[in-house]
């Protein structure tokens, strides 16, 4: 049995694995945005012990920021400012007495979407639209991690006098005045507005993925995190869009693109992760 947990910043998910299978899963709210260290260290062991059994062998935790893999060091994470250097896996085995390891949120979804395909592909990438913009990639079986753990945050690369980011993911729906569960049902609803609004945002991710198409050459990409819910809203706008920013059109023949909206895939990938 391992246990895995993805915290994110809104929600906290904690789950038992057997294999890839998810058999227990509690979903907490994260920490407050005003909590000291002590305070969220604290929270995290409670909600930690509620869950864990006797047969739990280790533990995997995946985090929105860099991380020092080796030694489990936890620095400036996204949406949790008092964790500016956090050896988490030290405090967690000194607590627990089992081995913790700790890697990037989207690592961890590439990890898990991967285990979940179940097929073999020399280079996977998973994208996560939630928040932020992640990037995970797995190179057959290994997760490629760089050298301080940051290869794939793409979404912080220049664009449109911003970043990528604040075109793919939450923030770009905010800050055009929607939450993407609101704009999803408007499109539902045949709203020429947020059509239009997805098929611009679909434009934006094509642009994006033409940039992992370049850096990482993938024979799959998956598509994770809330926002891919909404993928048949922009799907169109984005295939069109990747085909124009990427000239091979042979290697977007074989380019095969899943959608993995569940939320217990970055958990599975980072029970994965010992």
């Amino acid at each position: 049995m391992l246990l895995g947990i993805d915290i994110g910043g809104t929600t906290i998910s904690l789950g038992l694995v057997e294999g890839t299978r998810i058999v227990k899963m509690n979903r907490v709210p994260s920490f407050p945005k005003d909590a000291v260290l002590e305070e969220t260290i604290d929270y995290l062991t409670q909600r930690i012990e509620e869950i864990i059994t006797p047969e739990v062998k280790s533990i995997g935790i995946g985090v929105p920021t860099l991380v020092d893999v080796k030694r489990g060091i936890v620095y400036n994470a996204m949406n949790i400012a008092s964790w500016k250097e956090v050896p988490l896996k030290e405090i967690l085995e000194w607590h627990f007495g089992i081995p913790v390891s700790v890697n990037n949120d989207a690592n961890c979804f590439a990890l898990g979407a991967a285990a979940r395909l179940g097929e073999k592909h020399d280079v996977i990438a998973g994208v996560t639209l939630g928040t932020g913009t992640g990037l995970g990639i797995m190179v057959g079986s290994q997760l490629l991690c760089g050298a301080n753990c940051g290869a794939g945050e793409v979404g912080s690369i220049p664009y449109n006098g911003k970043d990528y980011e604040s075109f793919c993911s939450k923030k770009f729906f905010e800050s055009n005045g929607w939450m993407p569960k609101d704009a999803s049902n408007a499109a539902e609803s045949g709203d020429k507005e947020a059509l239009s609004f997805f098929e611009e945002f679909g434009r934006h991710l094509g642009e994006l993925l033409s940039v992992v198409m370049y850096a990482y050459d993938p024979g799959c990409i998956v598509l994770g995190g809330g926002i891919a819910n909404t993928y048949k809203h922009f799907k169109e706008s984005m295939n069109k869009s990747l085909r124009n920013s990427y000239p091979y059109s042979h290697v977007l023949e074989k380019l095969q693109i899943q959608v993995m909206p569940q939320e217990d895939v970055a958990l599975l990938g980072a029970s994965l992760l010992n």
